[in-house]
């Protein structure tokens, strides 16, 4: 198969908030690494991967006047290096959002530290809720976003009558247990290609919609609901946005067909409006980063349409299911 040439995304400028994932670039994306590939010349390319709790974060990106993990991990390396060092990050998590298999990347001019030995050197300096859990020398050109080929994230929600303090501040809470085939139905109506418009935020501003999921599918472990997709990326909100709306249509069908049609029609229709609440962040983990060839993705993108002036309010997660305020 080829590769993602028809797919590469469009640049675009980026708004202050943190998402999920961003489009990829096409001629756009070769001269920004072009012009890093010049300005890093003499440097070493490291690799990092992360894992933090998102709570007291207001997401991956940097941000004015907010916590972020890229402005903790950079204020670490300039410690270490004595001037600032810029970091990129393979997903930008939003406000809440947890991660495992976070992937980073920075350029280094020190050469007396061997490449796994950051794992230390930052853990030293870096917040408690922030580790780096192994650290690598990269390739020359590496950059953690997009060189990335695969993201796999995992969303839990805990289905008991009385969920423990941790599972509130880890997952989202149910008041009872779903039908698991039923969530499975609808979970693999989004493998393959398709437009994810409709799970999409209405701020979101990728200029395509078409994402490619290689895997979709939930489990139980105990009454923890577990939720995993991987994707080549993803639209911003667009986890949250399907699992919310799955959980909401399996409180209201009958059947595994019932469900699995409903969310056929939600996916086809490329309005938001139609889908359900977001999920609330808690539930969400980066779980894992993959990089090598992209090979999946063949459809041309699709130019998404720009907000109204006065975009209609995104749905909130439901009120009525116990989930009170995130701790």
């Amino acid at each position: 198969m080829k590769n993602q040439s028809k797919t590469d995304y469009q640049a675009r400028k980026e708004p202050r908030e943190s998402r999920e994932e961003p489009s990829e670039t096409s001629e756009a994306l070769r001269e920004t690494r072009s012009d890093e590939g010049k300005s890093q010349a003499g440097l070493r390319p490291i690799q990092l991967k992360l894992a933090y709790d998102g709570t007291d974060f207001s997401g991956w990106q940097r941000q004015k006047d907010a916590r972020s993990v890229q402005e903790e991990l950079e204020k670490a390396l300039a410690t270490m290096h004595g001037h600032a060092v810029g970091v990129t990050g393979a997903g930008r998590t939003d406000a809440g959002v947890h991660a495992l298999g976070q992937v980073a990347g920075f350029y280094t001019d020190i050469a007396s530290i061997p490449a796994d030995r950051f794992t230390l050197a930052l853990n030293a300096l870096l917040p408690k809720d922030l580790r780096v859990m192994s650290s690598c020398e990269a390739g020359a050109d590496f950059h953690a976003r997009f060189d990335a080929s695969m993201r796999t994230y995992r969303y839990f929600v805990t289905c008991a009558h009385t969920p423990s303090p941790m599972a509130l501040r880890y997952s989202w809470s149910w008041p009872h247990r779903p039908d698991i085939s039923m969530l499975n139905a609808m979970a693999s109506s989004f493998l393959g290609e398709h437009d994810f418009s409709a799970f999409a935020s209405i701020k979101d501003g990728s200029m395509s919609s078409f994402r490619y999921v290689d895997a979709s599918s939930f489990w139980f472990e105990g009454d923890l609901l577990v939720y995993q997709i991987s994707a080549n990326a993803f639209l911003w909100r667009m986890v949250r946005s399907l699992v919310g709306t799955m959980m909401r249509v399996s409180s209201e069908a009958t059947t595994d067909k019932e469900a699995g049609g409903t969310m056929l029609e939600i996916l086809n229709s490329h309005e938001r409006a139609l889908a359900g609440p977001t999920a609330p962040p808690q539930g969400l983990f980066l779980w894992n980063v993959e990089y090598g060839e992209r090979t999946r993705g063949t459809k041309t993108p699709r130019r998404r349409p720009a907000p109204p002036a006065q975009a209609p309010r995104e749905p909130d997660p439901p009120t009525t299911l116990g989930l009170g305020p995130r701790p």
